[in-house]
């Protein structure tokens, strides 16, 4: 399988991922990120429409991170909202602001680590998603995305066990069902496995 289908076929897992969270209210997952977005380092993301960014919103949320200087609330919106919008950048500087006053939010540290996986920094998520992984081995969304992370290093047999061992931790989820499927592409196109 060549690289680009298989970024381009995780990009779809992850985005089934995402519509089943938010169809079934799942309070585990990343913000959604759009289906097209592929980690820039399999070629650059694919600009998927969005809508504006609204400034007044923007202005509204980093008024409030002034003003309360101790709250991550206002800058965990701000990472969200510009994760949503794809400017990975910026969503990592206000998730660093946001774990610098809450350092142990396993969600933040993970949508951090996503940002950076799409942003083209895989080994960084990957970092981020350990970290989360070492306090709390079941966070299903770190444990998915550092099998996205690990196939952006171009590390499909690791990224095959992470998703075996989600599989695993988790045997009832349903969201997951489609993964065996991808852990078995991964397993075929790896070096030295008959191909």
């Amino acid at each position: 399988m060549r690289r680009d289908t298989l970024v381009f076929t995780l990009a779809g897992v992850v985005f089934g991922f995402v519509l089943g969270h938010m169809a079934a209210g799942w309070d585990v997952m990343p913000r959604p990120v759009p289906p097209a977005a592929a980690p820039a380092s399999a070629g650059g993301a694919l600009a998927a429409p969005q809508p504006a960014l609204d400034a007044t919103e923007v202005g509204r949320l980093e008024s409030a991170a002034e003003r309360e200087p101790r709250d991550s609330t206002p800058r965990v919106a701000l990472g969200n909202l510009y994760m949503d919008h794809q400017r990975w950048d910026e969503a990592v500087r206000w998730y660093r602001e946001a774990l610098a006053l809450a350092p142990d939010d396993p969600d933040v540290t993970t949508d951090m680590g996503a940002c950076y996986v799409h942003s083209g920094r895989p080994a960084e998520g990957l970092a981020a998603f350990d970290r989360v992984l070492a306090r709390n081995p079941d966070h299903r969304n770190a444990r998915f995305n550092r099998g996205v992370a690990l196939v952006a290093l171009d590390r499909p047999l690791d990224a095959a066990d992470a998703w075996e061992e989600l599989l695993k931790r988790h045997p009832r989820d349903t969201q997951l069902g489609r993964l065996r499927g991808r852990i078995d592409e991964l397993r075929a196109g790896a070096p030295g496995s008959g191909r």
